[in-house]
């Protein structure tokens, strides 16, 4: 089996699993363009095999979070509620109805799309994260949950569900943010935790519909997962001696450029 792994995909994925680790966002966000521009993927294979390939990357995070226990569990679920039959439509659906997952300009409009939102999202969570600074934080973090939006965070699950079902795009930085504003008395710690619980059932779902219309590409999805394991472990070690603030700020910039391209290529 190591024969097959692909040491230009395996690089990748360290170099994609590294910007994780230091940042906590761009999985999805930098791998599934990442397969389409430089290594010629098919759009739709290179989201199905990305979303499997984060269900798994992301079991480890939830798992730690889980365990001490900063997971709000009620919000993932109203996350899960419209996000997974929101995933299961809009495949089934689109498959029904083309035949296939999309075309490939479909795909990549689509991902554009998807991209340019994470970027605005990055970038209002950098206004966003400066409330951390407030000396009221650690009352509100220690305040107890009242979730007053379960009709909007089911709504947000929709949403998130079908352009992550399309993309691969939109379960982190989109779902962060979205759940930042929907709940601002929420430590973002376990806004973080919650919206990564709520990540893996979700691309997992996803994933695996696209595995049953054929697209994923096992030996890929190996080769990135050799690569973007040790990458995250190593990255999450080295976020404290890079400057966070100024690696979201060149993901944002290179997310839109990325996004831009997809759009009008």
């Amino acid at each position: 089996m190591c024969a097959v792994i692909d040491g230009a995909q395996v690089i990748a994925g360290f170099s994609v699993g590294t910007i994780v680790g230091l940042t906590g966002v761009g999985g999805g966000s930098l791998m599934t363009p990442l397969l389409v521009l430089i290594f010629g993927i098919h759009p739709a294979t290179a989201v199905g095999t990305d979303l499997l390939h984060a269900a798994i990357s992301k079991t480890g995070g939830t798992y730690v979070h889980a365990s001490k226990r900063r997971v709000e569990w009620r919000i993932t679920l109203l996350l899960a509620l419209g996000s997974l039959p929101a995933a299961v439509i809009t495949l089934f659906s689109l498959h029904a109805v083309t035949g296939g997952l999309g075309s490939s300009t479909q795909i990549t409009t689509i991902l554009g799309v998807a991209l340019i939102l994470t970027a605005i999202a990055l970038a209002l969570r950098l206004r966003v994260n400066r409330l951390e600074q407030l000396p009221s934080q650690r009352q509100l973090a220690s305040e107890p949950l009242r979730p007053r939006h379960p009709a909007l965070t089911i709504a947000t699950g929709v949403i998130l569900g079908v352009l992550v079902s399309l993309s691969s795009v939109g379960a982190g930085a989109l779902g962060v943010t979205a759940l930042l504003f929907l709940y601002p008395k929420l430590a973002a710690q376990r806004v973080v935790a919650s919206d990564l619980a709520h990540a893996v059932p979700l691309t997992f779902v996803a994933g695996m519909g696209h595995w049953m219309f054929g697209s994923v590409n096992w030996v890929l999805l190996l080769s990135l997962l050799v690569g973007s394991l040790p990458g995250i472990y190593i990255g999450s070690h080295l976020s404290g001696f890079i400057p966070e603030r100024l690696l979201r700020v060149l993901l944002i910039i290179m997310l839109s450029l990325i996004g831009v391209k997809l759009i009008v290529a």
